[in-house]
């Protein structure tokens, strides 16, 4: 990347996934005439990458361009992500951003700034990006973009008409950027996509190959993934969950615990099944996150009630909770009933209740020696995150950004661990 005091220089919002985080980054990549800024304030071009997962999700990037105003230089605003689907058209065609553009554009970025015009190109949903990501600013892991796109149509979802149909990036480019970032002391992989479990389809490989083949990478320590499906834990998959550099962790996405209700939201899996495998990682020493959305239409307190039933039987350690926000265009929009707020607010803090318990149990029963990377410092502690994805605070008079370390005598608080490292 260049830098020179002539560029004009560039900020990056950047709103939702870890898919948008990858996706800010090959933009940044293939900025030329331009400089990266991590300060708004000194921007003369505001790119903003956006969510649109939720109709809030949409408010949120509203309220930000219009924050845009205040700032010294007056940047032009230029509107990216999933939104350009949704809002993207309202908002050129009120003024509120200067242009726009989709996700097939972003390796164009450079060529589109340059642009003195108002434009809008939103692209196709059918782009596979040819970007090698070299670095990730201010990130001690590194984010590996493997798929983009979903087949599944859950009730509630809309990225699938926002992001396009599951497809796949090649093997080879996958392990080129693997290589590349590795060998610039990237020791940390997360595996990103609208559908990490998806990886392989139509091109006669699976996520469990690609997993062996970046294991093989020389600097590739530990590879975690983003959500996948229950399905798609497969028996080749399963062979590989006590190799070494696998993180022992792994992010499920069940969506809900009630049978009904999974079939309200139009998923594919199954509660009894769910629980067999999750009980089959968890002996073998895994920690387990899921989402799950709280209030959705027709979740009665019967079914909220079985919910929560079969939930305390879950070996779950994380949760990504979201009490379910309408999205426009979806089925789930126009179903009956909706949940008033204030009732799915106590649902949320119900489930979160649950599964904070069972995370601490989990931390205080733990007997293997934590192997963290430390990724920053706050108020004079170094924080990190373990093989088990638990953050630990550390206490050390070296400075440990960066480094891993590994720590077996530590204390079990309520949301972290915390240590002393010598």
């Amino acid at each position: 990347m260049n830098f020179s005091q002539n560029k004009p220089k560039v900020y990056f919002k950047t709103f939702g996934c870890r898919t948008n985080v990858f996706d800010t980054q090959v933009m940044m990549s293939n900025l030329k005439d331009f400089e990266v800024t991590q300060n708004e304030k000194d921007a003369d071009v505001v790119v903003i990458n956006s969510c649109t997962v939720t109709n809030s999700a949409d408010s949120t990037a509203r309220g930000y361009i219009s924050g845009l105003k205040k700032l010294p230089k007056d940047p032009r605003v230029v509107f990216t992500g999933c939104g350009v689907w949704t809002k993207g058209e309202a908002l050129f065609k009120e003024d509120k951003v200067d242009s726009l553009f989709g996700h097939s554009e972003k390796e164009n970025i450079n060529e589109l700034l340059l642009k003195e015009e108002r434009f809008f190109q939103a692209g196709d949903l059918t782009h596979i990006d040819e970007t090698i990501v070299e670095e990730f600013i201010g990130k001690s892991r590194a984010f590996i973009k493997i798929q983009e796109g979903c087949d599944f149509r859950c009730s509630y979802c809309i990225i699938p008409y926002v992001r396009g149909d599951a497809r796949s990036y090649t093997e080879d480019k996958i392990l080129e950027q693997v290589t590349t970032l590795a060998a610039n002391g990237f020791g940390e992989f997360i595996l990103t996509g609208t559908n990490v479990g998806s990886y392989g389809k139509k091109q006669h490989t699976s996520l469990a190959k690609l997993l062996k083949k970046m294991a093989l990478i020389k600097g590739v320590r530990r590879i975690r993934m983003g959500s996948i499906e229950p399905i798609q834990i497969d028996d080749e998959f399963k062979e590989l969950i006590n190799e070494p550099f696998m993180a022992k962790h792994l992010h499920i996405a069940l969506q809900h615990t009630s049978k009904e209700m999974l079939q309200i939201m139009n998923r594919r899996n199954k509660v009894l099944s769910d629980l067999e495998l999750f009980e089959f990682l968890s002996s073998n020493g895994y920690a387990l996150g899921t989402d799950f959305i709280v209030g959705h239409p027709g979740e009665t307190d019967e079914l909220w009630a079985d919910a929560m039933q079969n939930l305390h039987r879950f070996p779950l350690t994380h949760v990504h909770a979201f009490t379910y926000s309408k999205r426009d265009g979806t089925p789930s929009a126009t179903m009956k009933p909706q949940i008033k707020g204030d009732i799915a607010k106590i649902r949320y803090n119900e489930l979160v209740s649950i599964i904070d318990e069972k995370n601490f149990n989990f931390r205080k029963n733990n007997t293997q020696k934590l192997e963290i990377l430390v990724e920053s410092v706050k108020n004079g502690k170094y924080l990190g995150l373990d093989q088990f994805f638990n953050q630990i605070e550390i206490d050390s008079p070296v400075d440990l950004v960066g480094d891993w370390v590994f720590i077996d005598d530590y204390e079990v608080k309520a949301d972290k661990n915390v240590a002393r490292f010598k």
